[in-house]
């Protein structure tokens, strides 16, 4: 492609040179008959007449001024327009690289917070049942406490009210006993 440039350019300035050349010799002006094909007078050629003879001379002066001119001004300004061209392209391949690189580490990072989350998603979910094993058994453990603490006091509260009961047979038996030496007036064995 840089080779094709290069042809491009040196033709596009030949053909500049010999453009500025023929618009140097003079300005055509317009007539009231076109003609299409000049005349072989308008070179001086054949001797039909004088003609453009210097056209000739503006001719020799082109070729003879077109080598210096392309090796001392169109030259190094290709190569200038090339090496800037290779810059740029070198310029943007880095930057296509850059931006490679760039995706593949904003893909790396992206990747690694979905595990991390995952991950934290995971380890929230295992420390959420744990907690729910943990309440589980410790309010299965206060319930079981509980009701054996219900079942202890039961026990106790049965045993209190049947030594309450035993008492009070006792004191009802003393106390039935008094009331009828009382009402009967003498002692009862």
């Amino acid at each position: 492609m840089v080779r094709h440039n290069k042809t491009i350019r040196r033709l596009v300035g030949l053909a500049s040179g010999l453009a500025s050349s023929v618009l140097l010799a003079g300005s055509a002006g317009a007539s009231e008959n076109l003609v299409i094909i000049p005349d072989a007078r308008l070179f001086g050629l054949f001797g039909m007449g004088e003609g453009l003879g210097s056209m000739w001379i503006m001719l020799i002066g082109f070729v003879v001024l077109a080598f210096p001119l392309n090796a001392l001004i169109f030259q190094p300004i290709f190569r200038a327009l090339d090496a800037r061209a290779e810059r740029i392209q070198g310029a943007r391949d880095q930057s296509s690289q850059l931006e490679e690189e760039a995706n593949n580490v904003l893909e790396q990072y992206e990747s690694a917070i979905r595990d991390a989350r995952v991950d934290a998603e995971a380890n929230r979910q295992a420390e959420l049942t744990a907690a729910r094993e943990e309440q589980s058994t410790m309010t299965a453990q206060a319930r079981s406490d509980a009701e054996a603490e219900l079942a202890r006091a039961r026990t106790e509260m049965t045993r209190s009210l049947d030594e309450a009961r035993a008492t009070l047979r006792e004191s009802a038996e003393d106390l039935a006993t008094a009331a009828a030496e009382q009402v009967l007036g003498r002692t009862l064995s």
